[in-house]
């Protein structure tokens, strides 16, 4: 029997984002919860107080991780948290008419451990208000945490633990838990191929680039543009979308737009 191939680089590859935490204890608790899983990548997108990383809750909390917050880092935007990403999982108990796919724990670590070429970030939301629906969109997949619908909220170093903890099991056990089977490395030119998954960055471009060739064609009103840009995104985002992939989608809007400008 085949197996599927087993991503080893999982607890280097794996970033833990929290945008805008109003806490320092709770910087210092995902701190803890990701060094008892192996994890260590972790980045905060602007804390909502100063010196986060040193602040004495933030310190306490982390209880023997202070490595982690050693190691940390500190930026002003979600793009820089990004930056070497090219799968973006959002966390949240809210979900969206408009986001990308929804996928529980396990599945999230099901996917991630079997697919090696996945440089993933699991991103967390300030503990009040969650996260932005505009920062959702920009994610390949929405994770969602079955827990108690009756009382589903979760503190953050929570969330960030069982995160943790299913991609640490996934790891572990050697198998992907429903995900899409990829072929053993040897295979790959017999059946098929597997390019290089595309980075946040890219597709953001690609995006971007296709909006604009979408209202020069008039397909897209730029002054009442509705849903379709957040659609065609969770369009998208089901595609796990490959470098050449967007490439290919960003020259077709490219041809778009100059076969337009000639009139045709």
């Amino acid at each position: 029997m085949n197996l599927p191939q087993i991503n080893t680089n999982l607890f280097k590859q794996l970033r833990f984002i929290l945008v805008e935490t109003s806490r320092a204890g709770n910087i210092g608790a995902v701190a803890r919860a990701m060094k008892t899983m192996g994890y260590s990548d972790l980045v905060l997108v602007t804390p909502r107080f100063e010196n986060a990383l040193h602040d004495p809750e933030a310190v306490a909390f982390a209880s023997g991780a202070q490595d982690i917050l050693a190691s940390a880092r500190v930026v002003g935007s979600l793009a820089e948290a990004l930056e070497g990403i090219n799968f973006a999982a959002a966390v949240s108990a809210r979900l969206r008419e408009f986001s990308p796919p929804v996928l529980s724990p396990r599945q999230l670590a099901g996917q991630l451990v079997a697919q090696p070429e996945l440089h993933a970030a699991l991103i967390f939301g300030n503990e009040r208000f969650g996260l932005p629906n505009e920062l959702v969109e920009k994610c390949n997949v929405l994770i969602n945490i079955p827990a108690n619908p009756e009382y589903s909220s979760l503190n953050l170093s929570q969330a960030a633990q069982v995160l943790a903890y299913e991609c640490r099991m996934a790891l572990l056990d050697g198998a992907g838990v429903t995900h899409t089977p990829r072929l053993p490395a040897g295979e790959a030119s017999e059946v098929g191929f597997h390019g290089e998954a595309a980075s946040i960055e890219q597709i953001e471009g690609m995006y971007a680039h296709l909006e604009q060739a979408l209202v020069t064609i008039g397909f897209l009103d730029a002054s009442n543009p509705r849903k379709l840009m957040p659609r065609l995104k969770r369009l998208f985002a089901r595609a796990q979308l490959e470098k050449e992939e967007v490439n290919i989608l960003r020259g077709i809007a490219r041809h778009m737009t100059g076969r337009h400008g000639k009139g045709e």
